[in-house]
């Protein structure tokens, strides 16, 4: 440990919004703030830091050899799958993310896509703005579907503080709830449905997993093909959950009724990506993943970051993705 200043860098400040207030750390520290940092500035901004707080710059073993005084690499995001964890792991670095800070924005999100898509709010309000209710020549027209969700099923894939908070609300709402056992296993358990039934069984499927080398594109072609009640399918997840190709092709198939999206495998998505070329349909929304930037969520998301950074420095890290004892 150095005996002067500890020093901090923050390599993507712009990640959280603005009025969101980033309280010092409680100990001796010169903390740097970059709003982005690009692939070329990452190693010489990391030379000589000790503590680096990164949201979604991507550290890769090759950035952190470059790195001799890092110790510990706070997180601002529960995702750590742009770090290499292994890398830290050999070199003894902390690394400690954030928990359960969105609890209450992403379910929300999630339950904004869902009734916008189940009550087809986006479609109507595009043929109301084009002339359509007028045409009509009645008080209503019905062009497009509309369905409760009270007394659908709702298929839920992750059963952690975020999958529970769905479930909660769904349960409120008059929804049968599915947790989804883990793709492949054989035995699910009495808390789980198999990954396979949850496809076939649900009305609204919604993604609240973290991206793993095991899941990627979990749901893909034949996935599609077993949905046979024709669900949404919500992802304020990860993007690489879900083929995105499929995706679209389920879509322009009719395997699907409707998709939301919060995320992309690539963020921001480039123009010509698949993603992008269904946002003419009406049936599809897709978000600049913000479920989790309620103003109330990020502030917690802040205070937590600190709270890491501290505890760290005092030598009792917490929400340590890698075990304590290699630091």
């Amino acid at each position: 440990m150095s005996q002067g200043p500890t020093k901090i860098v923050f390599l993507d400040r712009n990640t959280i919004a603005p009025q969101i207030a980033l309280r010092a750390p409680g100990f001796a520290h010169d903390l740097v703030i970059h709003g982005q940092t690009s692939a070329d500035e990452l190693i010489p901004r990391l030379a000589d830091a000790e503590i680096v707080i990164t949201n979604k710059v991507r550290l890769s073993r090759e950035a952190i050899d470059q790195a001799p005084g890092l110790r510990m690499v706070a997180v601002a995001a529960t995702g750590t799958d742009g770090i290499d964890l292994a890398a830290c792991r050999d070199r003894g670095i902390v690394v400690s993310n954030i928990r359960d800070y969105a609890v209450h924005a992403v379910p929300e999100h999630t339950f904004a896509l869902i009734f916008a898509l189940r009550r087809s709010l986006l479609a109507f309000r595009e043929s109301v703005r084009q002339g359509r209710w007028q045409q009509s020549g009645q008080f209503c027209y019905f062009d497009y579907p509309i369905k409760d969700l009270a007394g659908s099923t709702l298929g839920i894939f992750g059963d952690g503080a975020l999958g529970q908070a769905v479930a909660a609300t769904a349960r409120a709402l008059g929804m049968r709830v599915l947790f989804a056992a883990r793709k492949g296993q054989g035995k699910a358990g009495a808390l789980y449905t198999p990954f396979e039934k949850v496809l076939a069984e649900s009305d609204i499927l919604t993604l609240h997993c973290p991206l793993t080398p095991a899941n990627r594109n979990m749901i893909d072609d034949a996935e599609f093909a077993l949905m046979t009640r024709r669900p949404l399918l919500i992802n304020t997840a990860r993007g690489g959950l879900v083929n995105e190709e499929a995706l679209a092709r389920a879509l322009h198939s009719g395997q699907l009724s409707g998709a939301g999206f919060d995320v992309a495998a690539a963020e921001p998505p480039h123009a010509g990506s698949p993603l992008m070329k269904l946002l003419e349909l009406p049936n599809f929304i897709l978000t600049p993943h913000v479920a989790w930037a309620s103003d109330e969520a990020m502030q917690v998301l802040a205070d937590q970051l600190i709270d890491n950074i501290d505890a760290f420095q005092r030598g009792v890290p917490r929400n340590v993705v890698l075990p304590a004892e290699t630091a």
